[in-house]
């Protein structure tokens, strides 16, 4: 009988500390697309040298349907790797990096076509990181 009581209290007690945890209800999820991991080609007079692997996040507008947006995350990819190896973000003086500005305006113009006029606020790297350590051409 002290037993039941006990398990009765400890579940009790366990509701009310998760009800505590969660006023508001579901925590809010960020307005932004994270990319999965892309190798990125680093291709220089024709020859492949290296690939970078660049962490992309697409931040939404306030108004956008994250959910709906989320699912075209496979589309944001693709759109991605098809412009990097029609015209590489090549940086001339490091073959261990891409070009984030030219990244960064190339999918900004693919995401607001696929997803439309006002539903993307932003494109940024989060990070690079090359497949192998090449060196640098000498000047």
């Amino acid at each position: 009988m002290i037993r039941r009581a006990l398990i009765a209290a400890i579940a009790v007690i366990a509701l009310g500390s998760a009800a505590e945890a969660a006023p508001g209800g579901p925590a809010q999820v960020g307005q932004y697309v994270d990319l999965q991991p892309v190798g990125l080609p680093v291709v220089v007079r024709g020859q492949l040298v290296n690939y970078v692997f660049v962490y992309v996040r697409v931040n939404l507008a306030a108004n956008a349907d994250v959910t709906r947006l989320r699912d075209k995350e496979p589309f944001f990819r693709d759109a991605l790797v098809r412009i990097a190896h029609r015209t590489p973000f090549t940086v001339a003086t490091d073959y261990n990096r891409i070009d984030e500005a030219r990244l960064v305006a190339a999918l900004t113009r693919e995401a607001i076509a696929i997803t439309g006029e006002g539903a993307i606020r932003s494109v940024v790297v989060s990070s690079q990181a090359p497949q192998h350590r090449v060196p640098n051409p000498r000047s």
